[in-house]
């Protein structure tokens, strides 16, 4: 690796304190501000780090973090937000203050403009109780927030108030990260504030707080938009140069042959996702979480011209399976048959390609799970143990962990599963939960013994640790799958049990435990591999071949430690050169508006139920993938789900790409003209090469929710040039103003394809949509993307288009209102307040559920003390998500509808309170 430094650059000090911190090797050159290192940006940008891999990080908050994920310190939640506080508020005040400290000779005034940040930081400091902003070590948030603060935290001759937390974390700091001292030194050159001045004169002065929190200020509100880049004449040239080339030497597009084996002196891809349960329905968080993250990645993938195999299948055995056939009436195998049809069904719809969708009640999962059971057995990797469980006297039936729910022993989340505690992530034995249930009845289980074998995890750490610091460090795992996985490694590996007392699973071949079957996160991940055999008898070309294979893995977070950790570990034990995962992509959690799904419960949306609504899957896939959970859990809304389609979808792209086609068949008789590029043109092509670079690099590392923006971004950018060249206008005056007109329908409707391309992994039909109107080349849709990618003319001037339409419809408020109610299921609030007035009053008076005084308590005046804390909550989630519509600048008709349940709730409130349910009048103001 090696790093871009350049003196007088505050930014610099951050990513050279890291470095000091971390200890990273890494070799560190300094160069001049005007230096160009990225060579895909119009403008110097300082610091930049050259990763092995050929790319650029650009970001000061980017590198440090990659420098503390490489030497194996990964950023806490805590730590982002952070992270994004200095960026978003610490930042604009900070240089507004050095700007005047350093070029205007305002030291004086620097307090002002960093009041706010530094009591912010200084109060967060004295309540946290802990010598770093988030815990008792340095963090990457701690040398970040440093590094930033230094050159005026290290002048005396401001002055900046008390402050005492802050300059006492500072003194702490300071002594801590003394290999920085030197390279501060470096960097200001000895000279303190006045170090920066070079630097500090090639940058445009920063806005006034004030301006910055006005609208009218900021001159491109359009979401996900960062202002104009500025292009270079060099870069404005290259991107003429390369669009000139055309599609000549561009390979044509090829159908898939199967069998895909991997090929010598390719990039050979093995993907998989996640393998959905077989006993229920899969919701929006369960499709983007894993089939339509791993989907979008393989397609792009095939458009990079990478070998690539996409697997999955449905995962059948195990208690679930046999409760749902029970409910049903149905043998286990008549459910499996029933839901892999649905859940074929489903994806089919939603236009996941796999290679190959499988299942694992086969002969062959039967056969390679027992050839690896045995592999462990004879290296002593399996250990005999008499454990207790629990078992349901109801049910008679001992419990799978999963179908037992209770109180966590450890943070006291009331619904940890008998395996893992959602909230605290820490494993659970189920035998230690408090006030166990089963799932199935609700009747308390009890404790009985049975003898299992276990998986000796502890043997296999060395080993496990070994290729984890291998495989984290040179594949694309997401932070979250690091996170979980070094949580589970911290406290040391213990083993696992890989036997269970049911019927319906890959039977256990030892004869002292013929009776039981594989416990199936034992049994599940080997599913890829028997999906894979039963695709092609050539399946160990895949999965013995490490030296060739990329493996992916696609999953919601809760499925990290066993493809980390347990799945792994049997292969290493297996001994047998196995293929393990390089990239492990895990998402957080997809809510339902402010709720989780519940097939039950009648909330959200399901797979079955997406086609019912009207709304094409292309539609769904792009607003799944827009709010993709990648960072932090996120949520599916309506409102907002109609607000993109409305304002990205119809407004932005299809109106782009749309009129970009009109053009031609209005204007030019259905043929593209001849374009001649001026520097506006070749400005707007360089700006669409550098959108094309950030999407490739994004979509290389499955950042697929980030690489979206940037398509949306070309489209604005066409936008943007078509109105301002008004080719309508021009096309009735004379031959320059109607050579102008053709020049910029011909290259925004090669825009247009490149869009189509671009969306390809996310649209399916709409891309083929857009090809078909523009009567596409079919070597288009992989020659942009092929290699380092590059912006081609597609079209030339007599290329004839095909008929034109829109691509988008509008969704309406009254048909998002009804679908939200639709899905939003029976909720207790729904009941006249009377109604629900007097149930409670009578249900108070019960003696065997209310204690006598209580009871009387709860009677006076109508209080319900215990539905007065409920409604608190409603209230307030309520309230939130008014905000939230109001900051996303919703429809005033959605807006309004929520407010009006607001109210209602308060109403409701005060009922339960014993207040009156109408506002109280102010002061000053007539009744």
């Amino acid at each position: 690796m090696k790093l871009f430094v350049s003196e007088g650059n505050p930014h610099c000090l951050k990513v050279l304190a890291a470095l000091g911190v971390t200890g990273v090797q890494c070799d560190v050159q300094y160069v001049n501000h005007e230096e160009r290192v990225v060579p895909f940006l119009s403008r110097p940008t300082l610091p930049a780090l050259l990763l092995p891999s050929g790319l650029h990080l650009f970001s000061s908050n980017a590198i440090c973090r990659y420098l503390f994920e490489v030497s194996g310190k990964d950023s806490s939640e805590r730590c982002n937000q952070w992270l994004e506080w200095e960026a978003t508020d610490l930042q604009p005040a900070l240089l507004q203050a050095l700007h005047m400290a350093v070029l205007q000779g305002k030291g004086s005034e620097v307090s002002k403009v960093l009041q706010g940040p530094l009591n912010y930081l200084d109060q967060s400091l004295s309540k946290g109780n802990t010598p770093y902003l988030t815990g008792e070590a340095v963090s990457v948030a701690d040398v970040v927030l440093w590094a930033a603060l230094y050159p005026i935290l290290s002048d005396s001759s401001l002055a900046l108030g008390e402050c005492k937390s802050v300059k006492t974390w500072f003194d702490r700091g300071a002594a801590v990260m003394c290999s920085f001292q030197a390279a501060a030194q470096k960097v200001l050159q000895g000279k303190g504030l006045q170090g920066m001045k070079s630097y500090m004169q090639r940058q445009p002065a920063p806005q006034s707080s004030q301006c910055r929190d006005t609208q009218s200020c900021n001159s491109n509100p359009a979401e996900g938009e960062e202002g104009e880049r500025v292009v270079s004449e060099e870069e404005m040239e290259a991107a003429a140069v390369t669009f000139s080339k055309g599609l000549n030497a561009c390979p044509l597009a090829t159908n898939r042959q199967h069998p895909i084996l991997p090929q010598e002196g390719k990039r050979n891809l093995l993907v998989t996702s996640a393998l959905p349960y077989v006993n229920n329905v899969p919701h929006l968080g369960n499709i983007i979480g894993c089939v339509l993250s791993a989907d979008v990645f393989s397609r792009y993938g095939r458009l990079r011209g990478w070998n690539m195999l996409f697997v999955c299948g449905t995962d059948e055995y195990g208690t679930a399976t046999e409760n749902k056939a029970r409910e049903e009436g149905l043998t286990p195998q008549q459910i499996c048959d029933k839901y892999h049809a649905i859940h074929s069904s489903i994806y089919k719809w939603f236009q996941i390609d796999f290679d190959f969708f499988g299942r694992t009640t086969t002969e062959k999962q039967t056969e390679i799970a027992q050839n690896i059971f045995w592999r462990l057995h004879k290296h002593d990797f399996l250990v005999e143990d008499t454990v207790e469980q629990l078992r349901c006297e109801s049910c008679q039936r001992f419990l799978a962990d999963r179908f037992v729910e209770g109180t966590c022993p450890h943070c006291s989340y009331p619904e940890a599963r008998g395996d893992q505690c959602d909230k605290c992530g820490r494993l659970i034995n189920a035998v230690e939960l408090r006030e166990p249930q089963c799932k199935v009845c609700r009747q308390t289980p009890v404790i009985r013994s049975s003898k299992h074998l276990f998986l000796d995890l502890p043997k296999l750490e060395a080993q496990l640790e070994q290729w984890l610091d291998k495989s984290t460090s040179t594949g694309d795992w997401t932070a979250n799958a690091k996170q979980i996985t070094r949580s589970w490694l911290r406290d040391g590996l213990k083993p696992r049990c890989i036997t269970r007392d049911l019927k319906w699973g890959t039977p256990v071949p030892h004869p002292d435990f013929k009776e039981k079957v594989f416990y199936v996160w034992f049994d599940a991940p080997i599913g890829y591999l028997s999906i894979t055999a039963n695709y092609t008898d050539k399946w160990e070309k895949w999965w013995k071949n490490p030296h060739q294979v990329e493996l992916y893995n696609f999953m919601a977070k809760d499925n990290v430690p066993f493809h980390s950790v347990v799945f792994p570990c049997s292969l290493l034990g297996a001994q047998d050169n196995y293929t393990l995962v390089n990239h492990l992509v895990a998402t957080e959690y997809l809510n339902y508006e402010d709720t989780k799904f519940s097939k039950s419960r009648g909330v959200g949306v399901f797979g079955d139920m997406a086609k019912d609504t009207g709304i094409p899957s292309d539609v769904w896939r792009f607003y799944l993938l827009y709010v993709r959970p990648e960072g932090q859990d996120s949520a599916f809304s309506w409102a907002d789900m109609a607000t993109k389609n409305n304002s990205e979808l119809l407004n932005n792209l299809g109106n782009f790409i749309n009129r970009a086609g009109m053009f031609v068949t209005k204007f030019f008789e259905g043929c593209v003209p001849a374009i001649e590029l001026q520097q506006e043109d070749k400005k707007l092509l360089a700006l669409v090469g550098w959108e094309l670079q950030q999407y490739i690099q994004l979509m290389d590392k499955v950042k697929i929710r980030d690489a979206l923006k940037h398509i949306l971004n070309i489209s604005r950018h066409g936008n943007q040039y078509i109105q301002v060249n008004e080719p309508w206008k021009k096309i009735k005056g004379g031959d320059t103003e109607r050579q102008r007109a053709g020049t910029v329908t011909g290259l925004s409707v090669n825009i247009a394809c490149l869009l189509s391309v671009m969306l390809f992994p996310y649209m399916p039909t709409v891309s083929q949509t857009i090809r078909d109107q523009l009567n596409a080349p079919q070597s288009c849709i992989n020659a942009m993307l092929q290699g380092t990618g590059t912006f081609v003319c597609a079209l030339s001037a007599g290329h004839r288009v095909g008929t034109v339409s829109p691509l988008f419809q509008k969704l309406e408020v009254d048909q998002i209102e009804a679908l939200k109610k639709k899905f939003g299921g029976q909720q207790p609030e729904d009941e006249p307040p009377k109604k629900k007035k007097t149930a409670q009053t009578a249900a108070s008076t019960q003696p065997a559920a209310v204690p006598a005084p209580l009871a009387e308590v709860a009677m006076v005046n109508g209080v319900d003390p215990e539905k007065a804390k409920q409604l608190t909550l409603a209230v307030t989630e309520q309230g939130e998500k008014v905000r939230a519509l109001k900051a996303q600048k919703a429809e005033k008709a959605v807006i309004t509808a929520e407010v009006t349940k607001l109210l209602d709730l308060k109403k409701q409130l005060a009922l339960a309170e014993g207040k009156s349910p109408e506002p109280a009048p102010q002061k000053g103001k007539k009744k």
